[in-house]
């Protein structure tokens, strides 16, 4: 039996049909597309921070005061390649967790909501991959002091420790640290995500600092600190580090005694 084809009935389906078909292949394209470009660029510059200032609606995020007790950060876990701890022996920062964030809806870089947590932009560099890290973290609560409140502190030469989620550790040298106002901070961004020794990995660290402005519910400066990776170790325990750390410390200032007298 022949079949018979209705023009006026038929017609519409096969167009609509075959636009719904190039639709869906153009989606098909794009992901494929995405995904490819993504894993192509991770830790470049792509959905790059450009803004650390607060817009209305970053504001409102609560910040958490609570203590992060040793066995939550011994619970804590990261992929292989990502940060999971940093140490600054010198301002009393024992393995601050480290948290994955990325951009508020209105582009700034978000924050993590506990005072002593860190958190790690996911589009910067990783460690030991050769490119920078960009790391912010609280000045304070609205009763305590946060994770980076003494971070003004640092001079170049001081260390900053990650640990990585395999065990790894890296050693960061600080060389610059800057107090910016809070006008300057959004256009120094981009040098925060640049090593400040071309050719080096690096790490930048970001915090408010300055006087709080109750009408802009911030503070009035950022603190912009930038260090580079000066050694890629094996897995230390927690007391080698401190040991390693206070012996170098006890060195300076056995150093600068020497150097007054």
């Amino acid at each position: 039996m022949a079949l018979r084809f209705n023009w006026k009935k038929d017609l519409p389906r096969i167009i609509w049909g075959t636009i719904a078909l190039i639709l869906v292949a153009c989606l098909v394209k794009v992901a494929i597309w995405e995904d490819h470009y993504y894993k192509e660029k991770e830790g470049s510059a792509r959905a790059t921070a450009t803004a650390v200032t607060n817009s209305p609606e970053d504001t409102k995020e609560d910040v958490n005061e609570e203590d992060v007790t040793e066995q939550q950060k011994q619970a804590y876990k990261v992929a292989a390649d990502r940060p999971r701890f940093l140490t600054i022996e010198k301002l009393g920062i024992d393995r601050a967790r480290v948290l994955e964030i990325g951009l508020t809806n209105s582009g700034r870089l978000q924050t993590p909501a506990g005072i002593y947590d860190v958190g790690w932009y996911n589009a910067s560099g990783k460690p030991g991959k050769g490119k920078t890290l960009l790391i912010d973290g609280h000045n304070g609560g609205p009763t305590k002091e946060g994770v980076f409140k003494h971070l003004p502190e640092l001079v170049a030469g001081d260390i900053i420790m990650i640990e990585r989620g395999d065990g790894k550790y890296f050693k960061y040298q600080v060389v610059e640290n800057e107090e910016v106002s809070l006008a300057d901070a959004d256009s120094y961004m981009q040098k925060m995500l640049t090593s400040p020794e071309a050719g080096r990995e690096s790490l930048s660290l970001i915090t408010c600092t300055g006087t709080w402005s109750q009408v802009q519910q911030t503070y009035l400066s950022r603190q912009f600190l930038r260090a580079v990776l000066v050694e890629e170790s094996r897995e230390y325990t927690p007391t080698e580090i401190k040991n390693e750390l206070k012996e170098k410390r006890e060195a300076k200032e056995k150093e600068e005694e020497n150097h007054e007298s």
